[in-house]
């Protein structure tokens, strides 16, 4: 008889993961941080090129056209639109779907912690991620270093003026690959993601900040001390296992909505799927958002970190293969 009815995740793991989510919630009961809930189900996609949405289709009346709708890769745009709303510093605990994600640490359907802070910056959003996260995982303190120290530090080159060419003479050194592209963050992220975070599992918590502007995503530029254009922002990596990453908040609707139209045309250089943007998340930067630090941490890892597997399937009851 199969098993597939049955848990993957003992019942040890899932006391653990509702214990670090009740402590979550205190956590932000006392920073008085209200927690609260947006549709999974949107009419817009994430327009970024690495991320594959789910679709599904809403039928009002089985007779009438449905409607396309996609499953939330995260909260973010919606969380926003509260935030241009009035909400004031908010947090959600909420189901994210990606598609093609599925494996050792990956699983379609995960769940996601995600807060925003109106008058940090993403420094000052860096200490609050610490202060949770240091004892839930039972760590001292994290470590924090720029994505410049970081390249120097291991591969000995400046990440922000590189070149395609040179990054894949670099890559080819480390790993065997037939590939050309002219896409300089293509190379530096197959270099943070099979040269450098393999490193960094004996590092405890490190938080990496000033990724290249080119890889902003949905924060602001500014200038480094050097002078040089860097996105703001963070990813926070415990024992070389990406678990958050965090933005000072780009506020810009006319830049924001140039980005959206530079992910589409990323898309359709790289024959993926092109599908509508959010000009509701345009219209709200255009109403006015507050100046803000937003982050998105995966809670699957956290747990899967606290509880010290390496296997997502061991801290979510009934995982994809089971659903």
């Amino acid at each position: 008889m199969s098993e597939l009815w049955k848990a993957t995740a003992s019942v040890e793991n899932l006391r653990k993961r509702a214990e670090i989510f009740t402590q979550i919630r205190g956590f932000f009961a006392e920073r008085d941080v209200l927690e609260v809930e947006t549709p999974l189900m949107t009419t817009a996609a994430v327009s970024d090129p690495y991320i594959d949405t789910i679709e599904c289709r809403y039928h009002p009346l089985p007779e009438q056209q449905g409607q396309t709708r996609y499953l939330q890769s995260s909260p973010e745009y919606a969380m926003k639109r509260l935030l241009a709303s009035g909400s004031g510093a908010i947090y959600q605990i909420c189901k994210a779907f990606r598609n093609g994600e599925y494996g050792k640490r990956h699983n379609p359907e995960f769940t996601m912690l995600e807060w925003y802070r109106p008058g940090f910056d993403h420094h000052r959003l860096m200490d609050e991620v610490e202060a949770l996260v240091v004892p839930l995982l039972g760590l001292t303190s994290c470590q924090r270093i720029s994505y410049g120290e970081l390249f120097h530090q291991y591969l000995d080159i400046d990440p922000y003026s590189a070149t395609a060419e040179e990054l894949a003479v670099i890559t080819r050194e480390h790993i065997e690959l037939e590939m050309d592209d002219d896409n300089r963050d293509n190379w530096l992220n197959l270099l943070m993601s099979h040269v450098i975070e393999p490193q960094l599992v004996d590092s405890g918590g490190v938080f990496v900040y000033d990724y290249p502007a080119s890889q902003a995503a949905l924060a602001k530029v500014m200038k480094n001390s050097a002078g040089q254009s860097v996105a703001c922002r963070f990813e926070l990596f415990v024992t070389g296992i990406e678990l958050a990453n965090g933005y000072f908040e780009l506020t810009d609707a006319a830049e924001q909505a140039r980005r959206f139209a530079q992910d589409i045309a990323q898309r359709q250089v790289e024959g993926l799927p092109v599908r509508p943007t959010d000009s509701l998340l345009v219209e709200a930067l255009e109403n006015g958002m507050p100046e803000c630090a937003g982050v998105a941490m995966g809670l699957d890892r956290l747990v899967m970190l606290a509880q010290g597997t390496e296997q997502i399937s061991d801290v979510i009851a009934l995982p994809f293969g089971r659903a």
